[in-house]
């Protein structure tokens, strides 16, 4: 098996160019095709959100398969190569085994943690299974990623991450502005810093969603929700009865803003120091950047009745909090379970050649018990019984230890592949090797 990835996501792209390869449900069965149907690729399918896109191929050929998915996502943003490609990141074999885990156990959401997109990692699954694109490469590897995502829910509290997140920076707002930045105020209270406000929620993402219910549900006079799409922004909207508003119309909503939440991850900031500093209405106001790359220019903090509170100020309190345990023990488990399933491989890879040994084992004994009952037709059965017993016990004595130490040595790095160095030694023939996993039903 060799996974090839190749996508894009709101760490790497801009939200205008995220929403223009943003895909509806009976789209994304055609790119699921386009991409099983390039040259190299022999399973593919598509994990396609709202903040990513991502072309997930078991691969015969590194170089010509990623210009082949490349292509695609170059084609449907309707960019040049030139300008698509800084957006792009591939994963190649372990780096694509340890990618997935991280995306279905939540680490590689803008909102860390949260639920959604285990479903999303099911639904590639799904999706490529019904279209027949998904064989025993991909099928392993996503029910593998899929069992990560439930026991890193199961054993720690990621999914309290991304709330933890936006509450930390919400009392940081209510709190004592003059507290050291490593220090969350404890007896800040979080109403306050919202109750009876005009709020400004920026992005429509799930950490706008998030933030937007959170502000909802502490007494938020009036909530605006900004965002480049007015669909998108239309919806998270209605969800929490608050107003639509469309980016252009930014700099108007923040003239009569209390507190302003960014989530949108945008390359360029969206607010700029000049857009602050020229309010007509010259009074406190808040602002709470969560996302990354920031969304707001720091320069802000420097004027008169600002306070801006980033990820970078709550980095070290929420690495110490119980939610940054929570990340950090899922991280550990992410890591253990690609080390599991990487030795799992390798040692799998060595199976076929384990098993072609092993038969041609057992042919040489037959042949040597048939050439025996022709040189002696009138052997006791007992004592033929025994002498057969005796020469399997001798050849899988002689077998043994290089099964064993096969197997072992195939978990070690290095660039020596032993099990083609068994089958080289003792010739095996290697249809015998590549008829042991050979899906069934073909020839």
């Amino acid at each position: 098996m060799s996974v090839l990835v190749v996508g894009i996501s709101h760490n790497t792209a801009p939200v205008a160019l995220l929403e223009r390869l943003a895909m509806t449900r009976d789209e994304v069965p055609k790119l699921v095709h386009d991409a099983s149907t390039c040259a190299h690729v022999n399973e593919a399918t598509v994990i396609a959100t709202c903040n990513r896109l991502e072309l997930y191929a078991d691969v015969d050929r590194f170089h010509g398969s990623v210009e082949e998915l490349s292509t695609l996502l170059v084609d449907r943003a309707g960019e040049t190569t030139g300008a698509m490609l800084p957006h792009l990141y591939v994963h190649y074999d372990d780096g694509a085994v340890s990618h997935l885990f991280q995306v279905a156990a939540g680490l590689d959401s803008m909102a860390v943690g949260e639920g959604q997109i285990l479903g999303q990692t099911r639904e590639a699954l799904r999706m490529g299974q019904e279209l027949g694109t998904v064989g025993p490469a991909l099928n392993v590897l996503f029910q593998q990623a899929l069992r990560v995502g439930k026991r890193s829910r199961a054993e720690t509290g990621i999914d309290r991450a991304a709330p933890s997140l936006v509450t930390a920076a919400l009392e940081r707002v209510g709190g004592d502005p003059t507290a050291p930045d490593d220090e969350l105020d404890p007896t800040a209270d979080l109403r306050s810093s919202v109750r009876g406000k005009r709020v400004v929620v920026v992005g429509a993402g799930a950490m706008a969603g998030l933030a937007t219910a959170t502000v909802a549900r502490l007494g938020a006079e009036d909530i605006v929700v900004v965002n480049r799409s007015a669909e998108r922004a239309e919806r998270l909207a209605g969800e929490h009865g608050a107003r639509p508003a469309l980016l252009a119309d930014l700099e108007t909503e923040l003239a009569a803003a209390d507190l302003v939440v960014t989530c949108a991850g945008a390359t360029g900031v969206l607010v700029t120091a000049d857009m602050v500093a020229s309010r007509p209405v010259q009074k406190p106001i808040s602002f709470v950047d969560l996302a990354l790359p920031h969304d707001v220019d720091p320069a802000v903090a420097d004027l008169p009745g600002v306070t801006l509170v980033d990820l970078a100020s709550l980095a070290e309190a929420l690495h110490a909090s119980e939610a940054g345990r929570e990340v950090l023990e899922v991280r550990r488990i992410v890591t253990e379970e690609v080390g599991a399933f990487l030795a799992a491989r390798r040692s799998a890879s060595v199976t076929p050649t384990v098993v072609a040994l092993r038969s041609m084992a057992t042919s040489v004994v037959d042949a040597e018990m048939t050439r025996l009952d022709h040189r002696l037709p009138d052997l006791d059965p007992a004592i033929r019984t025994e002498v057969l017993h005796a020469v399997r016990r001798v050849a899988d004595k002689l077998l043994h230890e290089p099964t064993v130490r096969v197997k072992e040595l195939a978990n070690e790095t290095g660039a020596v592949s032993y099990a083609a160095a068994l089958a080289e030694l003792f010739a095996l023939d290697p249809e015998a090797v590549t008829a042991v996993t050979r899906p069934e039903g073909l020839s």
